[in-house]
């Protein structure tokens, strides 16, 4: 019955978003089509939806407001969306096909690709100053989240894990750097989602606190399930190719600590993220439980 209600809430939250994504532009405003196609193209090309799922969760998690976390939540898909568009460039990871469907710069061209992601971070702030202008949320709120957004997707974040990644297949040592690479290219921004939520219903800094390391724990678990599915995942579930990891020589958990391990880990990792929500400073923890189960589980 819980997987049941799990995969329910997913799918409504799921929905939710990519209509509201379908239409994130002001009708007044006068974009240049293949860019608004591009952007479009990019987001409606399906994906799990887990970081808007990780906002609004978070807010309901503390009685926050769903349609108030909304523009917070398309917000955080689109700094996403736009990483993938740009890691699957040609002098990223050059890549073919993301979410089994063609790159965005196989349908639009390079130069396009790298528009239209630099369109998607650029009117994620402008999404994120949506949930104060139209939801009332306190403007010292949504500044935080604005600074921890910049934060957590920046140089000091994302942008940063990426570039060790990018340096890092030309010789990476140790179990260490690939934490760092974890924790960074893909982690903040998922502590991002928590801690955003957290403030669109008024957390107090130790439930920030609980949802950070939350975050941290699922993120970095997320991280070595992606590293463990390269391996034997499936890869029409996946839409990309399996062993790609392998074959741009890039190394990963099960390659550190083998594959069993890096299961235990990942095990390990969830049932602490689930002990920090689950001591009673969050009020309604039972989603955040469920999808770090649901996370533990998955095949794509």
């Amino acid at each position: 019955m819980a997987n049941t209600l799990i995969t329910q809430y997913i799918e409504e939250i799921s929905g939710l978003v990519t209509s509201r994504l379908q239409t994130i532009f002001p009708a007044d405003w006068d974009i240049p089509v293949n860019l608004r196609e591009s952007m479009q193209y990019s987001l409606m090309a399906g994906g799990k939806r887990l970081r808007p799922l990780l906002v609004i969760t978070a807010a309901e998690a503390l009685g926050g407001s769903r349609e108030a976390a909304l523009p917070v939540a398309c917000a955080v898909e689109m700094v996403h969306t736009y990483s993938l568009v740009h890691d699957d460039l040609p002098a990223m990871d050059d890549d073919d096909f993301r979410r089994g469907k063609p790159t965005n710069h196989k349908v639009f061209g390079e130069a396009m690709a790298i528009l239209g992601g630099d369109g998607l971070l650029t009117h994620a702030f402008y999404s994120v100053v949506e949930a104060q202008r139209k939801h009332g949320i306190p403007a010292e709120a949504v500044l935080s989240i604005v600074e921890e957004l910049s934060l957590f997707a920046g140089p000091a974040g994302m942008v940063g894990g990426q570039a060790a990644d990018m340096e890092g297949e030309q010789g990476l040592t140790s179990l260490e750097q690939l934490q760092y690479i974890h924790k960074h290219k893909t982690g903040d921004l998922i502590v991002f989602c928590l801690k955003a939520g957290g403030r669109i219903a008024g957390a107090s800094a130790a439930q920030l606190e609980a949802l950070e390391t939350y975050g941290r724990n699922i993120g970095l678990a997320f991280q070595i399930q992606d590293d463990i599915l390269d391996l034997v995942g499936d890869e029409g579930k996946l839409g990309k190719r399996t062993q790609s990891d392998v074959k741009q020589q890039k190394v990963t958990y099960p390659y550190f600590i083998g594959l069993e391990a890096s299961r235990a880990e990942m095990q390990r990792l969830t049932e602490e993220a689930k002990q920090t929500v689950s001591g009673g400073l969050i009020t309604k923890p039972e989603m955040l439980l469920e999808i770090a189960d649901y996370l533990l589980r998955r095949d794509h």
